[in-house]
């Protein structure tokens, strides 16, 4: 028994105690990502283990049981990194909170891609490989579970320092560093890849000029009028009409035209039909809304919080039925080519293995999403509502031209671009206010503005952060494509 006073073992107990509390409190801060990670890993078991006792257990059935493994880290990864694009914008500009963003997503997610998601993917990645230089079963299924390594790996990296990348280009490097290990530059069709290439130009800098001539118009039309309200009133349900036109004929050749053939003419004009519905519906709705609001930009942003909310909804179905079977198209190609013994330019997509990309996404997304997503909602610019929906509306109109074209581009570049297109423009119209006559009056306002002169509205670091992982993600997936091939190969051999 101690012969301490008893408030002193008292107040040693407390101080104790307080420690023990902050340990704990620690432990637990530690741990928290460790949780992630850990269900992240059980999801990953089970896709391996359902795999297993959907093909049995012969020796042959291993090599896909290892690729559903990997195809369900890779579908994580994607959840984790891809789908933020979709649903950053909206979160940063405070129409969605994070939890209903992520239950949002993984619905719309999951949705497209089982319900739209398509019955066939291309095996080589957007032709870029030919054939007939990995005829061979064996090279070709060690060559897609290299790709399918080597994108996921790439992925998760991106992800973990802060980069939205795009995961088809991904997938693309992959295939393309295995097909080199396998066959050799020859096996690459460099004509594709210089398309995919110039896709990394076209795909931000269109998707944020679209972003930047939207919000060019919303402030003419609307913030600038003297009656905002009014200017509100006529403008908005236009703009809310070319939203659900243009995500319509989107849909139509991203989601239905997986199900049905739909050729551009045909979406277009299912897009013009529904365009017009959906102005006719929406002008009661923004007159309701708008009654009794104040003369002031603030009100005016309301007006956009739904029609944002349903754009972010509808990209994450169109994201889900288009880069999701690209994602899990490796896999697709290793179960055929362990089940047919043969090579085929495209494959049909077993619905277990849909199911494996569109679950992982879910899991990724809930996981390790949120990083990401505040990254592109408010950590490149500030959004509000206005912003944001112009940010979704680009990505929808430049998908569409660019099908027309025929360019093949990334949905991840086209949004973030947007988000970039959105900050220059605030940055530039600020400082063509600024140089107006009679901006500057007296010492003191010409030392503040040039103050807010030097303010940057995009932030530089992320800015050349993201564009350095765009730039390097085809070469840099493709070098460790390579180098995996090579060590399974030595190990099999």
């Amino acid at each position: 028994m101690t012969d301490a006073p008893k408030g002193q073992q008292w107040k040693t107990l407390d101080t104790d105690l307080h420690r023990i509390s902050r340990v704990e409190q620690a432990a637990s801060y530690v741990a928290r990502p460790m949780v992630g990670l850990g269900i992240a890993l059980a999801f990953i078991v089970m896709a391996a283990l359902a795999a297993a006792v959907f093909l049995g257990h012969a020796p042959s059935n291993f090599i896909v049981i290892a690729a559903a493994a990997f195809g369900a880290y890779m579908a994580v990864n994607i959840g984790a990194n891809d789908v933020a694009n979709n649903m950053g914008p909206a979160v940063g500009a405070k129409a969605l909170s994070m939890g209903w963003a992520i239950v949002i997503a993984a619905v719309c997610e999951s949705a497209g891609a089982l319900l739209a998601g398509g019955d066939v993917v291309s095996t080589i990645a957007k032709g870029i490989i030919d054939p007939a230089s990995v005829s061979d079963t064996k090279v070709f299924i060690w060559a897609m579970m290299a790709a399918l390594i080597s994108s996921a790996l790439w992925v998760n990296l991106a992800t973990w320092v802060g980069a939205p990348v795009s995961t088809t280009h991904s997938v693309v490097g992959g295939v393309m560093g295995a097909g080199i290990a396998a066959a050799g530059m020859a096996a690459v069709n460099w004509a594709s890849m210089g398309m995919i290439a110039a896709s990394w130009i076209i795909s931000p800098a269109l998707g944020g000029l679209i972003a930047a001539l939207f919000l060019a118009l919303i402030k003419s039309k609307i913030l600038y009028q003297e009656d905002k309200i009014a200017a509100a009133r006529r403008w908005v349900p236009i703009l809310i009409g070319v939203m659900a036109g243009v995500f319509a004929a989107y849909l139509a050749l991203k989601g239905l035209g997986k199900i049905i053939h739909i050729n551009m003419g045909s979406a277009l004009l299912i897009g013009l039909g529904l365009g017009v519905v959906a102005y006719v519906l929406s002008r009661p709705y923004v007159e309701r809304k708008s009654h009794g609001m104040e003369n002031r930009n603030k009100s005016v942003k309301l007006l956009f919080a739904l029609p944002l909310i349903f754009s972010a909804a509808l990209l994450s179905f169109a994201h889900g039925a288009n880069d999701v079977a690209n994602a899990v198209g490796p896999l697709a190609a290793i179960v055929h080519a362990s089940e047919f013994g043969g090579v085929e330019a495209k494959v049909s997509i077993p619905m277990w293995v849909m199911v494996i990309g569109a679950f992982g996404i879910s899991f990724g997304l809930f996981l390790f999403g949120p990083k990401l997503i505040r990254m592109v909602g408010s950590q490149i610019t500030k959004l509000n509502p206005m912003r944001a929906y112009c940010v979704a509306l680009s990505a929808a109109i430049t998908v569409i031209v660019a099908s027309g074209l025929g360019l093949p581009v990334s949905s991840t570049h086209i949004a973030v671009g947007g988000v970039f297109g959105v900050g220059f423009y605030r940055e530039w119209h600020m400082e063509r206010r600024l140089r107006r006559p009679g901006a500057i009056v007296g010492r003191v306002n010409s030392m503040a503005i040039e103050e807010r002169r030097r303010r940057k509205l995009v932030r530089r670091s992320h800015f050349m952060t993201i564009l350095a992982a765009w730039v390097i993600t085809v070469p840099a997936a493709a070098i460790m494509s390579a180098v995996i091939y090579w060590v399974l190969t030595s190990l099999v051999s």
